[in-house]
């Protein structure tokens, strides 16, 4: 397969926003590819502690980093955001980092927006207010000035007069046959958090219907680096057993107390198994196999702990970098 990028997520569930931006230099620094972002108003645990606004971060970061990719793992551009103001903060992160940024966009979680008070659709509707969010934004970033009434947006005469050269990619998460035929045909590239290898096929023929180009797929994945396992293994669970309930649960849930109910059972060993624990790199390289072989061209590692990223990133630099890439490299060059 050709070259797969490796991504450093800065996680603002789990991290003060003057971490994040120290961990982005020091994440280029490193060697990391792209920089990602999440865009929440809520960790998903109080255990985590953190929640920044990701836009002003990004911000920052943009002017301690000259090399990395940066992007937005993901931005809802429906509910608390509007898509307007979406395509304008994108536009400013992408001429400050001087054609660096993609924005990427997802249906969003109840988590974070339902604090604006205007209640929280039901996934279908969700998906009809992405295809408008979509449709807003790309005219945005193409220049044009912009008047839309659809069914849940309306624009009056927006224009964007701050533009990066290079026109602000877009990506966008997926699930399933469903938001595969429906998102690709608007997007640039596409977002999973899964190493389902039935995605990027899909995705493909979406935009080969529409006569769009070839595109990424970006994954994600949660690494917890440490010298101890056990150590590992327990903050692994403490930060991050949110993850069990499966995104169409956590998509629902409105609160911290919400996702600690939820994940109450969740024991360590169950974390353990789907997290790489401990500072063994071949059992990340193990983990990541499975979204190198599904045929995603980035994937972007999750250190849990926020308090834990100068041990991970000394090792990313030495060890986990330069074996994902060979990892990687050996895969069959046809994508599944």
């Amino acid at each position: 397969m050709s070259e797969v990028r490796i991504g450093y997520t800065c996680m603002s569930e789990q991290s003060d926003p003057r971490w994040l931006v120290r961990d982005a230099a020091a994440a280029e620094e490193a060697g990391f590819d792209l920089l990602v972002f999440s865009d929440h108003y809520s960790p998903w645990l109080t255990s985590q502690g953190h929640a920044p606004y990701a836009w002003s971060v990004l911000g920052a970061v943009s002017q301690v980093t000259s090399r990395a990719e940066l992007m937005t793992y993901v931005t809802c551009p429906t509910v608390r955001y509007h898509p307007a103001v979406v395509a304008q903060k994108a536009a400013t992160v992408g001429v400050l980092s001087e054609g660096r940024f993609t924005l990427g966009l997802g249906s969003g979680e109840n988590l974070n927006e339902h604090v604006v008070g205007q209640g929280w659709p039901a996934v279908e509707e969700r998906h009809d207010m992405l295809v408008e969010a979509l449709e807003i934004i790309s005219t945005l970033f193409d220049g044009e000035l912009l008047s839309y009434a659809g069914e849940h947006f309306r624009v009056d005469s927006a224009r964007l007069w701050d533009l990066p050269e290079r026109r602000v990619p877009i990506a966008v998460g997926v699930s399933g046959p469903k938001s595969c035929a429906r998102f690709a045909p608007l997007a640039d590239h596409m977002i999973a958090v899964e190493p389902d290898g039935s995605l990027g096929p899909l995705w493909d023929g979406a935009r080969e219907a529409s006569q769009a180009a070839t595109s990424r797929r970006i994954g994600q994945m949660p690494v917890c680096w440490d010298a101890d396992r056990d150590a590992a293994v327990a903050r692994a669970h403490e930060q991050f057993r949110w993850f069990a309930g499966g995104w169409k649960v956590n998509a629902d849930l409105p609160t911290t107390a919400g996702f600690s109910g939820a994940s109450q059972y969740v024991r360590p060993e169950d974390v353990a198994q789907q997290i790489p624990c401990g500072n063994d790199v071949d059992a990340i390289v193990q983990a990541a196999g499975a979204f190198f072989e599904a045929g995603f061209t980035d994937l972007a590692l999750v250190q849990v702990g926020g308090e834990h990223q100068e041990d991970f990133l000394r090792a990313a630099s030495a060890e986990v970098l330069p074996a994902l890439r060979e990892a990687a490299a050996s895969q069959d060059p046809s994508p599944s």
